[in-house]
């Protein structure tokens, strides 16, 4: 298998098919349209330590049960999470490590912004600033 260098991602390659490069930047955007739901990221950080039940989960997170169960399959649909079935109960629990971890990461970072932390310059904050243009 060939690794992939910055420089690879960067430029697209010429023969017409789907490039290394863009199956790479497909896949994050997948990722990240995944993980573009607040619930969906309240579900994975209530789920980081422990698994739980729809029951357990509801008691955390404020939304429906339908809607619970929804972003739930949609997230074990693809691979986030796993679940087991315990008689009536379903309990889930993270399937994919490095989904989490990036949520982590991502959510960590933005609450340290929020907190008022004045030693990330403006330029490397990942929150945008009152006034910036996209």
């Amino acid at each position: 298998m060939k690794s992939t260098s910055a420089a690879d991602l960067a430029t697209p390659e010429d023969d017409g098919s789907l490039g290394e490069s863009d199956q790479v930047f497909s896949s994050a955007a997948e990722l990240f349209r995944l993980l573009a739901t607040p619930i969906r990221l309240k579900i994975i950080s209530a789920l980081c330590q422990t698994e739980k039940n729809v029951s357990q989960l509801l008691s955390e997170i404020d939304t429906t049960q339908p809607n619970m169960s929804q972003h739930l399959s949609t997230l074990y649909r693809a691979g986030v999470l796993s679940r087991r079935r315990d008689a009536t109960q379903i309990y889930y629990r993270i399937g994919n490590e490095r989904a989490a971890t990036l949520c982590r990461a991502v959510c960590m970072q933005i609450a340290l912004e929020a907190d008022g932390d004045d030693q990330i310059p403006a330029t490397e904050r990942l929150t945008p600033q009152p006034g910036a243009r996209a």
